[in-house]
Formats: structure tokens, sequence, C-alpha cells
């Protein structure tokens, strides 16, 4: 491998190492910075704004029922025997038409009877699997409580109920009221913050079985506790209830972040689920652009590298075998065509010759019209004598004021050519005017440099008055 080349490769290596470490440095700070936002602001915002939007949907209901449970006409009804149904009919249907709820009930105490705003609904007994919600309320002893179940009036529709104790003055136990409101609300609401955001949001009870979930399937059916990654942090999120928390955790290959609160009012937990990978698509995108287009700046450079390169080294070589004044080749470049040709000679035959030029008088030129005047004069020659050999010929300086020509062919060859050139310069128009004289020898095997310039140089004879 040459020297240009493993500099090349090196610049291409360096150039290409560092914009690789610069972008996936700057990859990894970008993700660190996106997984400390999402944790610790952008998660628990989202919470938030959920929390409202339940609160929205919830916490009006809980309110109603709570109210109805304080309700003088309620309890009035009850203790008069409740022997007019129309009047308990009309009184859960108003409530339920004013705020839009899926169902309004009371349940009685004296009379296991289920009103809803149609009427009774049924008469509940403890060994109906359905009604086991009404019994362990009222053993609980809580002024009210959530539950989601199927609603029996209302085609099984899922629904979240607000079960509140009615008591009369004395602290008795009457019977349970509150209403219902369709899951595919509170649900709705979830999933249009969800779609926003690209997270997932659901709601889970104090054991961490979801109560609501855009994914009615996993309603009543998915608990944290129990499911993949997430049990591993479960125990951590259920168990507090004063501060939001922010965890991680892993499920089929992929890094989750999650952010938990616990919302006092429904007794459940919200949580807000972020897949890593779908948070940091849009930085991996800009990581392949910028990859894309810092390899395509890079090669760019690279190609512009090899440009300078080549050209400099274009001219460091011309500058190592040329000579400054006159353009024609040095003795380097000399030397090296001379072993280039005594080798085709030597193996096939080829002949070549030697001239040797001489300046006439070329002393006096410098001493009457100065050295820049000289240096005009070894450049015009040089030029002529250049634009008069054959492409295939090599014009070098020799020394001050001498050149001297590799030329194929033999000796007489040279002598025309050599006759040829001097015609050319004696015909210059510019002055001041000058001639030359001129040796020739041709190649004998065994000749160097400088045994067949010397030959050339004894057979020098001068070519005065040839102009």
């Amino acid at each position: 491998m040459t020297l240009k080349s493993k500099l090349i490769l090196a610049l291409s290596l360096i150039l290409a190492a560092t914009f690789l470490f610069t972008s996936l440095i700057n990859y990894e700070v970008t993700r660190r910075t996106i997984r400390e936002e999402l944790l610790h602001s952008s998660l628990p915002l989202t919470g938030k704004n959920i929390y409202s939007e339940i609160q929205g949907a919830l916490i009006r209901p809980i309110m109603v029922s709570t109210s109805m449970a304080n309700d003088a006409f309620l309890k009035d009804w009850v203790h008069a025997g409740e022997n007019d149904t129309r009047m308990i009919k009309r009184y859960l249907a108003g409530i339920r038409d004013k705020y839009d709820f899926l169902t309004t009930f009371f349940v009685s105490v004296n009379s296991d009877r289920y009103y809803n705003q149609d009427g009774i609904l049924k008469t509940i007994g403890a060994r109906d699997p359905r009604d086991v919600w009404f019994f362990a309320f009222t053993r609980m002893g809580k002024e009210y409580d959530l539950n989601v179940d199927l609603s029996e009036g209302d085609n099984d529709t899922l629904s979240i109920f607000v079960n509140c104790r009615v008591e009369d003055a004395n602290g008795r136990l009457l019977g349970v009221t509150g209403s219902g409101v369709n899951v595919d609300q509170v649900a709705a609401r979830i999933e249009k913050v969800q779609k926003q955001y690209s997270r997932t949001i659901y709601l889970v009870d104090q054991d961490g079985l979801v109560q609501v979930h855009p994914d009615k399937s996993r309603i009543k059916r998915f608990s944290i506790a129990k499911a993949g990654g997430l049990r591993d942090v479960a125990e951590a999120i259920l168990s507090e209830r004063d501060k939001v928390t922010s965890h991680e955790y892993d499920w089929d290959g992929q890094h989750h972040l999650l952010s938990a609160r616990y919302i006092p009012e429904l007794e459940w937990f919200l949580i807000v689920d972020q897949d890593e990978a779908v948070a940091l698509k849009s930085a991996k995108r800009n990581l392949i652009r910028t990859l894309a287009v810092g390899g395509g700046v890079s090669a760019l450079v690279i190609l512009l590298c090899v440009a300078v390169i080549n050209h400099f080294q274009t001219r460091l070589e011309d500058m190592a075998q040329t000579d400054p004044l006159t353009g024609t080749a040095n003795r380097r470049a000399l030397e090296e065509r001379f072993d280039q040709a005594a080798y085709k000679a030597d193996r096939y035959g080829i002949a070549f010759s030697t001239i040797i030029i001489d300046l006439d008088k070329f002393k006096e030129i410098n001493d009457t019209h100065g050295h820049i005047q000289g240096d005009a004069v070894l450049k015009r020659v040089a030029d002529t004598i250049a634009d008069t050999i054959r492409p295939s010929d090599l014009l070098a300086r020799w020394g001050g004021d001498e050149f001297i020509i590799l030329m194929d062919g033999e000796l007489d060859d040279a002598l025309t050519l050599a006759k040829r050139m001097l015609e050319a310069v004696c015909q210059s128009p510019d002055e001041p005017t000058v001639s030359f004289s001129y040796g020739l020898a041709e190649y004998e095997k065994g000749d160097d440099l400088g045994s067949i310039t010397m030959r050339a140089d004894k057979n020098l004879y001068l070519a005065k008055g040839r102009c």
C-alpha cells in the first residue's frame, strides 16, 4: 500500500470514527434526556391530566350518589314502607336523566328489592353471584365504594357503579343507593389521551386488578401483580399512596417507563405506561438522518481530500522532476528516463541517442542584458526546443546554459533533430538573438548517463554563424 493510500485510509477512518462516535454520543445524551423527561415530567403530567379527565367522568356520579344517600325523600319513602313504587321510579329516573347516567338504583335492606329507573328490577339474594357486591359492601361499613360490573337492567353493559350507604338518623342501614356510568365513557376519555401521547393508560384497584382499560378484554382479568415484567414493580406501585411514583421494567424485549398515582376518591391507581422505543422513535430517525447526511458529507470531504492530495502530489512530483526556471525535466527525471531507455535498448535493441546543447556566448548575454533577460532567453530556447522535438523525446536542463535531449533513434536521427532545433532557435524573432552548439552520442551497451554524456560532450562543436 502506497503512502498516499495509507494517508487516505487513515483520514477516512478518522472521519468515520469521529462522526460515528459523535453521533452515538449525541443519541445517548438525547435518549437519557428523553428518559428523564418522561419519568419525571411528561408521564406524571399525563397522569395529572388524566386524573382531571377521570374527575369529570366519575367525581360527579360520586357526588350525586352521596347526595342521594342523604336525601330525605329516599329515607322517608323507605320508612313509609316502600308502598308507592312509582315514586321511587320517578325519583331515580329524574336523577338519571338530569345527569345523563347509564342507571340509578336503590337496594332496600328491608325488602331486598332492587329498584332502578324502570321500577323493581329484582329481589336480591345471598346465593346469587351477581348480588355478592351488595353484601360485601354492606359489611365494609364504608360511606361509598366503586365497583365495575355488568348492569343487569341495561343489557349487561359493563359499568362503573358508585355504591353509597343509606342510613337513618340513628345510623341504622336502610339500603344502598347510587348510580352507574358506562365504562366506555371513561375509557373513551382515556383512549383519547392515550392516542394523543402514544401511551398505555389504565386504572387498577388496590390489588392490581385492572378496573378501567381501553381494551375491555383486560378489565377484571388482567393484574399487574401477575403480568410479565410489570409484576417486578407491582408491589412498589401498590404500596405508595402519598406521591406520584416512577418505575422502569422490561417485558417482551421492550423497556418500559411507568408513572403511577393513587386516586383516593376512587381508591384506585392510575397507570401511565410508555414504551421507551416508541418515545425514542423520533430520536432514532434523527440519528439515521444524521448518519446519512454525515456519511454523505464525510464521503464528500474524503473525495475532496483525495482530489487535493492528488493535485499536490502531482505538483510535488512535477517539482521533483521539473526545472523551476525552464519547465524542462531536471537531472532526476533525466536519470529515470535514461534507465528506462537503457533497459529497452539492452533487452529489445531499441536504439536511442543523446544530444547536448550549449548556448553560445550566454555569459555575454547575462553581462550585457542582465540575469533576468538571460533567464528569459533560457526559457525561450527551452520552449522552442520543446515545440520542435517529438512527444516521446525528453528535454532536460543539464547545467546553467546547457540542455540535454534523450531521443529514440540512431546518430543520424539525432543529427537531423539537432539541425532542426538549431534552425528553429535561430529563426526566433525575439531579442537578443542566440545560437547553440551541440554534441551527439548514440547509446552503447554498458553505457550509463555519465559515459554517454561524456562522449556527446566530446563531440560538441560550435554552431556559430549558423543563424
